[in-house]
């Protein structure tokens, strides 16, 4: 792997089956600039419409949130596991992580981001794998990976992990006609079954998958959209939990921006307040029944004590003709936020929120008060069963006691 500074990033969009171009960046005296192609102009397709409207001519990106980057091109970028692995990558052939900048960082990504978004010139140094290894042997590889300095397995997570977001190890697969799992190609021409599997990080419950698996059974019990998912078979523990990718439909790619990117909110530091994550949802929906899944997303969240609800975990879908959606709910699992509070507040509230809080967010985004008390019911009801999810997805019984003492406190 060689390192020669990038200076211009093309930006293709792939709108349906078809790539288009979208636009190129470049960074002049430590500033980030963006400029729109001139038939993207004309399809009239706003991608970041909150901080990259619509203009000809070089934009200026002002602010540093993502390190001087807009927030779109931000979310293509890997973090947490995925941004160990390069960093790592790169400090193993002799190059200073410190010394790249995003629009590097952007043509590591390549084609291989997640949602609609492509950057050139692309920079691979691995070898594509065709079939993958035993899924008990890269759950091994990534606690190794994590507990020492030995980068033996470096190049093989790195592909495998493509450039998707979050803290915990994962990989990125492709389930095949006859059901082998193959690391998946980033091709718009070609369809895809596409799942993300996670792994255990060293800091986790060694059940961790089968309780996201539990929570996953019980966000659908709760009225949520979510993807499908399922317990990839192990010989070492009860499975992997897996999701399938919803930023891929068949053959095409579907953009995903995260309210992190659309607002410029830092998902590494507590800056979200749920009425703002509302009213952005019905400005950019337009639909009263969109805000009222993000409502009840953040309901579920409340009473399932998941406090990591951070930026990055809550985002939209735009299909080709600019029509934007809630993203299916994702990252849903037991956890206890930052000082054992949500990081995002509720009306400023983040250690205790009550229902007296939900209700009070329903009348300032003008959600009806009988259809917000029906959603609060649903999901309390569906929460309030625990016991049958936690069953069903085989966590073990140490941690499905303490998750449900906590429950039982709400």
């Amino acid at each position: 792997m060689t390192f020669n500074p990038i200076k211009i990033v093309n930006v293709k969009y792939c709108r349906g089956d078809d790539i288009i171009k979208m636009g190129r960046l470049a960074i002049s005296n430590r500033k980030i600039f963006f400029e729109y192609d001139d038939e993207f102009l004309k399809t009239k397709l706003e991608l970041s419409p909150f901080k990259l409207p619509l203009r000809s001519g070089a934009i200026a990106c002002d602010g540093n949130t993502f390190e001087g980057l807009f927030g779109i091109f931000n979310d293509s970028l890997p973090d947490g596991w995925g941004r160990l692995l390069l960093d790592r990558k790169l400090t193993k052939v002799g190059i200073n992580p410190i010394t790249i900048t995003p629009l590097d960082r952007l043509c590591y990504t390549g084609s291989n981001g997640m949602g609609a978004l492509m950057y050139e010139p692309e920079i691979s140094d691995s070898e594509a794998l065709t079939h993958l290894k035993d899924l008990d042997v890269i759950a091994d590889e990534c606690i190794h990976f994590q507990d020492s300095d030995d980068d033996k397995y470096i190049d093989d997570l790195l592909v495998m992990n493509g450039s998707s977001a979050g803290a915990r190890p994962k990989i990125l697969v492709s389930i095949s006609s006859d059901e082998k799992l193959e690391v998946t190609k980033h091709d718009p021409k070609t369809s895809h079954d596409n799942w993300i599997i996670k792994f255990r990080s060293s800091s986790d419950p060694k059940d961790i998958g089968c309780i996201e698996y539990a929570y996953n059974l019980m966000a659908q019990e709760a009225g949520l959209d979510v993807p499908e998912a399922k317990l990839f078979k192990s010989k070492k523990c009860d499975g992997y939990f897996g999701v399938k990718r919803f930023d891929r439909q068949k053959s095409s790619f579907v953009h995903m921006h995260t309210i992190s990117g659309l607002l410029h909110a830092d998902h590494r530091v507590p800056s979200l307040d749920y009425e703002t994550l509302l009213k952005a949802t019905r400005y950019l929906t337009k639909d009263i029944l969109e805000c009222e899944k993000q409502f009840r997303q953040m309901v579920f969240n409340i009473f399932a004590h998941n406090r990591d609800d951070h930026s990055k975990n809550f985002s939209f879908l735009m299909d080709k003709d600019g029509k934007w959606t809630v993203s299916p709910a994702y990252d849903l699992t037991f956890s206890s936020g930052p000082v054992g509070q949500h990081c995002t507040t509720i009306l400023g509230e983040g250690k205790n929120p009550s229902i007296s809080h939900m209700l009070k967010l329903a009348e300032i985004v003008s959600i009806k008060p009988k259809t917000a008390l029906t959603i609060i019911d649903e999901v309390k009801a569906a929460v309030s069963i625990w016991d049958k999810f936690a069953d069903e997805a085989k966590v073990s019984g140490k941690s499905s006691k303490n998750i449900a003492a906590t429950l039982n406190q709400i």
